[in-house]
């Protein structure tokens, strides 16, 4: 019997060689061309060209304009006319290539000529600048141009086509490179059998094998890589006989050879042997990542690569692979973990098209989409579905119905279904205790809780966390925290979950502190945060003297280390920014090695927050540049930037673009943004046509706007037309009624709805008396408009009062106190609550500290200006948070920029 391996090597299966293309059917070791620079069994990298002579002035001109960044201005230096060594001309390409800028290497492209004494490695950069950035025509186009092409020229090349998966030219190349004698090392025969294993080509993937045991690579350090190679080209080419022989050759078998025979049986139908092969995996100690094609969609699915699991779906029919009931059960729940919850339903429905019946499982799937969908129509259908095919009995439907109906608040349908659903497990309770409990009735909840008991039911973690986040939400925290108390006593251990559902709740009924204390007594005893807990706590810590709490929450987040959560991330630059640390929130922005939406969303935003709009049009240039589309949040801090610098064309252009380019309608938020845009820069006609000209009807921010512009600049007209829609949408809101009234009678007159609708008389608590709060020292001190204060604050108070003196700050144009809506003059109500708090901060806190302050009402011009004396005079940063905006006070400047 003929051998079908031949003899040269016995460590490896060799199979017979098919070539084409006119390759000979043996090619001898000593007959292939190699050229003069470039050994037989070159290694991965390849060596560098001989150094260059000494430097001439162009040289160092050249690279040290390169060094510094300044590519451009390098190339205008060459382009002189002056030449320069091949060294210096290959390190420009190559910062082309780092900086992805083809337009630099053209330039250099045409310069080529003043390059001296160059070798072929020049012409292989370029080919391997242009394919780097991204044109491959014009790579080939060098490449086709070149006398004499080594084996780097045909590795940038073939890694060009390989980049962007042209894999049939992949292996057109490696033909034309073997007629010319050049043969490919270990590198390069990873990515042309990649190409046969991507064009099922298994005779050109036979011949590489060849080369490969010929050559030396299977023994190489690289071997482990080709071999796994050589095995899934097989596998995907459907010679399973050979990928096991190779497989059971190799001494040493990572990850990856495992994934490569289980992925290629399963590609195959071979499933009972991929699982054979996964077990074996397990058994010798390999953590297996994918077994089966069905295992391979679910695991992508589960990393939300669902465009990949749908493409590895397809690829099943091309190799003669019949998809069953779990390959499209892998597919539905995958779209429906990563939240595209209408695709699961859509892919159900192509399932039912198709001819495969849905099992239990695949409906269970369908009807925990409509439950997050809140779709309890769709999941009646598929109740009725259940029913038709007989699956409605089974005890994993079943659970979804009732947790279906439950949190649509279908309670009367969850409980039919929990009625008639003989055999209960401990999620078929749980789903129904759920169902109470989250609606409000936690007497229900309880009855079942107990009847879980006297049936003898185990109770098990998620039954106890269910019935203590019913009680927290609804009111009762004593009852909640019994429970809590009394699960290890009934034999039930806590889990992150308890925890997490103790911290929500408390800050869902207003308790900061109470959920912070539990934080920290939950890693006391060595109870790991999670995700859930840091999304939970965080947010509510995002204001002015909570920033200690910001600071104690990262270093949790350092600790348990979950800050490349993306998630988590997002959330801590949105609360340092909101609690005036702008340089915390941009360093962690900048520590992210991948950033989403939200990142750049939460990161603009707190910059015009704080004044920086320039920083604001910097990173949103930035995240154009890096592909990244924008939303309606994006849009709506890029308006308010241009608002701050007073851009009115290029904020009219951007809004534009929103609606034209990218096809978002314009929200409330951003007609008013668009009439604080127009207000700001005094163009108060076309802000008031902008409101005219709504397609939909102004609510109280598009007026707030109208009215703070009309007051700044003294239009009497205009503010009275706002706060008369103001008093119609907020008739309980007391200041815009004084406001009214002032203007009008200041006009002299007296409008209809005063007549007709006069507020309750106001109290001092509910308008002229305000309060406010600030962080001294890790604690929140309060203070009251009026109060009296101490000797040592009145005596600091006067020393405040005194600056004035020294220093002005000009008022805003037409100011005119009569226009101000929230507070009495000082004269009248006292000494303003902020004035209090800053005279305390200055006495009790470090100079280079920042004073923090929430005040419960919109700042007076006249404070607004002592405090900008302040921040000049005693250099110190002052951080005022009112219901308006962010006031952040440096070197006498304010971040509203004196509008607010």
């Amino acid at each position: 019997m003929e051998n079908p391996f031949l003899s040269c090597n016995t460590k490896y299966p060799v199979p017979t060689l098919f070539f084409k293309h006119q390759i000979p059917h043996q090619i001898p070791a000593n007959s292939i061309k190699t050229t003069s620079s470039l050994p037989q069994n070159s290694t991965l990298k390849p060596s560098q060209p001989p150094p260059p002579p000494n430097l001439n002035t162009t040289d160092r001109q050249v690279n040290r304009l390169r060094r510094h960044g300044k590519l451009q201005e390098a190339i205008s230096t060459l382009e002189q006319g002056l030449p320069i060594g091949t060294r210096t001309y290959t390190s420009l390409l190559q910062s082309c290539i780092d900086s992805d800028a083809i337009e630099e290497g053209r330039r250099l492209h045409a310069s080529i000529a003043l390059v001296r004494d160059p070798d072929p490695f020049v012409e292989t950069k370029l080919v391997s600048m242009y394919a780097k950035c991204g044109s491959l025509e014009e790579a080939r186009h060098v490449f086709d141009g070149m006398p004499e092409r080594s084996l780097f020229a045909w590795s940038a090349m073939i890694n060009g086509y390989s980049r962007e998966q042209r894999w049939q030219e992949v292996v057109d190349l490696f033909f034309q490179m073997m007629h010319e004698g050049v043969i490919p090392d270990s590198f390069l025969l990873l990515k042309v059998l990649q190409a046969c294993a991507n064009t099922g080509d298994l005779e050109t993937g036979r011949l590489l094998h060849s080369l490969a045991v010929r050559g030396g690579h299977l023994d190489s350090s690289e071997g482990t890589h080709v071999s796994n190679s050589v095995l899934a080209m097989y596998a995907k080419c459907g010679e399973l006989d050979m990928a096991k022989r190779i497989f059971e050759s190799l001494g040493t078998k990572d990850l990856v050879t495992w994934n490569s025979i289980i992925s290629g049986h399963c590609h195959w139908g071979e499933n009972e042997e991929a699982l054979q092969f996964f077990e074996r995996m397990r058994a010798e100690g390999v953590k297996p990542s994918v077994v089966t094609l069905n295992i391979l969609i679910a695991n992508y699915m589960h990393s939300g690569n669902t465009k990949l699991a749908m493409e590895l779906m397809e690829q099943m029919e091309s190799y003669g692979v019949i998809s069953d009931v779990f390959t499209w059960t892998s597919l539905i729940s995958g779209f429906a973990r990563n939240n595209r919850l209408s695709e699961a339903l859509d892919i159900f429905r192509k399932m039912q098209l198709s001819g495969v019946e849905p099992n239990g499982m695949t409906v269970a799937t369908a009807i925990s989409a409509c439950t997050s969908l809140k779709a309890p129509s769709k999941g009646k259908e598929l109740h009725s579905y259940a029913v038709k095919i007989g699956s409605a009995g089974s005890i994993l439907v079943a659970n979804s119905l009732i947790d279906m109906y439950a949190k649509c608040e279908r309670l009367e349908d969850a409980q039919n279904v929990f009625d008639q659903t003989t055999e209960k497990d401990v999620f078929t309770w749980n789903s129904m205790i759920g169902g109470y409990a989250q609606a409000g009735y936690c007497g229900k909840a309880y009855d079942l809780f107990l009847k879980m008991e006297n049936l003898g039911i185990h109770r098990n973690v998620v039954t106890w966390n269910t019935m203590i986040s019913g009680y927290i939400q609804n009111g009762d925290e004593d009852r909640a925290m019994e429970l809590f108390r009394r699960m290890e006593v009934d034999g039930v251990k806590k889990n992150t979950a308890s925890w997490n559902t103790l911290i929500a709740g408390s800050l869902q009924n207003g308790h900061v502190n109470k959920a912070l204390r539990i934080c920290r007594q939950m890693q006391l005893i060595s109870v790991r945060p999670n995700i859930a807990t840091i999304l939970s706590i965080l947010p509510a810590c995002a204001n002015l003297v909570s920033a200690w709490k910001v600071k104690e929450i990262h270093a949790c987040i350092l600790r348990n280390n979950l800050q490349t959560e993306i998630s988590i991330a997002n959330a801590l630059i949105d609360a340092y920014a909101k609690s005036g640390d702008i340089g915390s929130a941009q360093a962690v922005f900048n520590s992210l090695l991948l950033r989403d939406l939200i990142s750049w969303n939460s990161m603009i935003a707190g910059s015009v927050v704080h004044g920086y709009s320039h920083v604001a049009k910097d990173l949103f240039a930035q995240m154009k540049e890096e592909g990244m589309k924008p939303n309606r949040a994006t849009f709506l801090s890029m308006i308010n930037a241009y608002s701050l610098e007073g851009m009115v064309t290029e904020g009219k252009e951007l809004f534009s673009s929103m609606v034209e380019e990218h096809q978002l309608p314009p929200g409330l938020e951003h007609y008013a943004a668009m009439v604080d845009l127009f207000g700001r820069s005094g163009r108060l006609r076309e802000a008031s046509n902008l409101i005219e000209k709504m397609p939909i009807e102004p609510d109280s921010t598009v007026w707030n706007a109208l009215l703070v512009a009309a007051r700044v600049y003294g239009n009497f007209g205009l503010t009275n037309l706002a706060a008369e829609h103001l008093v119609k949408l907020e008739p309980r809101n007391p200041s815009i009624h004084r406001l009214l009234s002032n203007i009008q009678a200041l006009c002299g007159k007296q409008s209809g709805m005063l007549k007709r609708r006069k507020p309750k008389k106001e109290s001092k608590l509910d308008s002229s008396l305000s309060c406010c709060w600030i962080e001294v020292r890790n604690e929140v001190y309060s203070f009251i408009t009026g109060e009296q204060a101490d000797v040592d604050l009145e005596s600091k108070f006067t020393e405040l009062n005194g600056i004035s003196v020294d220093v002005k700050v000009v008022p805003p144009a037409f100011y005119d106190d009569r226009l101000e809506i929230e507070e009495e003059k000082e004269e009248i109500d006292g000494i303003h609550s902020e004035k209090l708090a800053i005279a305390f901060a200055i006495s009790n806190l470090p100079a280079f500290r920042s004073i923090r302050i929430i005040k419960s009402v919109r700042m007076c011009t006249n404070c607004h200006n002592a405090c900008k004396l302040i921040s000049k005079v005693y250099q110190r940063e002052i951080l005022i948070k009112d219901p308006k905006c962010l006031h952040h006070f440096k070197e006498g400047k304010c971040s509203c920029r004196d509008f607010w």
